[in-house]
């Protein structure tokens, strides 16, 4: 099982993926923690992000792409993974699939979690994170059960400063004129999954499992 989670922020990624590694046991494949292990590990991609990174530069796409491809490699995505993060263009995903091709595998679903603008909004302006863990919380949909103390940790919760309404809009924005044609290349591949993000969160998942147990 073989899964990309696709989805704009505040979208509820993040929660869901958590929900379907915990129930299919596969690993949860981030752009963040790829970049982050390859460079400890001190791997040929790796390295060459970091010298990217150290001055402050976008990692190219040939970069990004061999990271994924060295992460993917690794014996516990053989039963599969969930992809968080990647692909963000049609090139990658263009790359992904070449990829997945010479190891005679394949893209099952791509998930796409839609969520109408104006909870969106609302649900990015009460955003908390976890200034420790990195925890994400909702002071009204998902509120931690001391306000301001993270439930996992113990740390301190804040708001980030980019996410009042108006900062939160223009990103939105930017994000849906981005996806777009990364959400039309997959409905082209007749791989698209479109899931109803406005339910609450385990309706949400229910309709997740269901696709990914060819129920749906």
């Amino acid at each position: 099982m073989n899964i990309v989670l696709m989805g704009l922020p505040g979208a509820g990624k993040g929660t869901q993926a958590e929900k379907i590694i915990e129930e299919f046991g596969i690993p949860h494949i981030s752009t963040g923690d790829m970049f982050r292990s390859a460079i400890v590990e001190g791997t040929k991609m790796g390295l060459e992000a970091k010298s990217f990174m150290d001055k402050g530069l976008l990692v190219p796409d040939e970069v990004v792409i061999g990271i994924v491809e060295e992460r993917l490699s690794k014996e516990d995505c053989q039963v599969g993974f969930l992809l968080d993060g990647f692909p963000r263009t049609v090139a990658q995903a263009e790359a992904l699939d070449l990829i997945m091709k010479q190891w005679a595998k394949k893209i099952d679903p791509v998930i796409n979690i839609e969520v109408e603008n104006s909870l969106l909004l609302k649900r990015l302006t009460g955003r908390r994170i976890c200034k420790k863990c990195g925890a994400t919380y909702h002071m009204v949909f998902n509120p931690p059960t001391k306000e301001g103390i993270c439930d996992k940790c113990g740390g301190e919760l804040y708001q980030r400063a980019d996410d009042s309404e108006e900062t939160v809009a223009t990103r939105l924005e930017v994000n849906i004129e981005q996806t777009e044609p990364l959400i039309n290349y997959y409905r082209n591949q007749n791989v698209l999954k479109t899931v109803d993000g406005n339910q609450d969160i385990d309706e949400v998942f229910n309709s997740i499992t269901k696709i990914l147990r060819g129920q749906e």
